[in-house]
């Protein structure tokens, strides 16, 4: 199979997943119209028309029906002669490049980064480090960690670990302003908030069954999760923080949980998580490894 003849089939492919040539077209990194001449190609060696097109609708011919099937099957047995060769090590090289917020780079990344690059000599990694949500498309990575709560978009999401969110303080900043217990009591309280990729105005708060909605009015805000845990961590205040990032500096000493009894969701009472998005299925083997290396980490750390 030519490579022309494998676009042609990945551009049909994603147009009938996404129903749309503008959504296949994003997912695929390149414009509507070179994915339409690609199906128009396609169309013409086989003599059939496979898409019915209208403004707002794109539908499978009967031809098109016939032919998605088979051109899955092909799909998957190029994927599958990829792997059998990456397998083989002629494609365990080159490079990675994903994203990830700066709070994974303060210890757990780099840990995992170290083993991987042991075990890969011929593979290097690029991490564009951030607490903005990267799109791996339109940034040109094969994928972006992400923390929190997905949200609905055309990328596919992975997820590579769950956690929770509490509130915590610096002894120092307590022993001066004294230990809440409750959210009611955080009125009397400077709060810090994460002010990237957005600005959370409620915080749920949940105890068992129960939740509770508190409209926080914080002092400072920051973009930065690990300047907003330096910021808790040097007694500015009160921050919501990740329970795998907090809990090490509370066992050291440098933090307190408060509210203790109380987690903090998303507004319909799930935990955040960790998870991992990117635009294709199709990821190198390189890129599949890495994120089992980090998935493997977090199991054997946060489990």
């Amino acid at each position: 199979m030519s490579l022309a003849q494998l676009w042609e089939l990945q551009a049909f492919c994603a147009v009938v997943d996404r129903h749309s040539f503008v959504s296949a077209a994003r997912l695929l990194g390149r414009s509507p119209s070179t994915v339409t001449r690609a199906i128009q190609s396609l169309e013409a060696q086989l003599g059939h028309e496979l898409l019915q097109r209208s403004q707002k609708q794109v539908r499978l011919t009967e031809a098109g029906e016939a032919y998605y099937g088979y051109a899955r099957q092909m799909l998957s047995l190029q994927a599958e002669a990829e792997e059998s060769l990456s397998v083989q090590g002629t494609l365990a090289q080159g490079w990675i490049r994903c994203s990830a917020p700066e709070s994974l780079m303060m210890d757990f990344l780099p840990s995992v980064m170290a083993e991987f690059g042991r075990r890969n000599p011929q593979i290097s990694i690029d991490i564009q480090v951030s607490d903005a949500a990267h799109d791996p498309i339109a940034d040109k990575l094969d994928f972006a960690i992400r923390g929190g709560f997905a949200y609905p978009s055309e990328l596919i999401g992975a997820p590579l670990w769950s956690y929770r969110r509490h509130l915590y303080a610096s002894p120092t900043y307590l022993a001066i302003r004294g230990v809440p217990e409750a959210p009611e009591a955080l009125v009397e309280h400077d709060l810090l908030m994460h002010t990237s990729p957005r600005i959370l105005k409620d915080w749920y708060f949940r105890q068992g069954d129960a939740q509770v909605r508190y409209k926080a009015q914080p002092r400072y805000r920051l973009s930065s999760g690990v300047a907003l845990y330096n910021a808790a961590v040097q007694g500015l205040g009160i921050c919501r923080l990740a329970d795998w990032l907090a809990e090490p500096a509370v066992q050291a000493g440098r933090l307190v949980r408060v509210c203790s009894h109380y987690r903090l969701t998303s507004s319909t009472g799930h935990d955040p998580q960790i998870h991992a998005v990117y635009a294709s299925t199709q990821l190198p083997q390189r890129v599949r490894a890495f994120l089992e290396a980090i998935k493997s980490a977090a199991r054997k750390r946060y489990a």
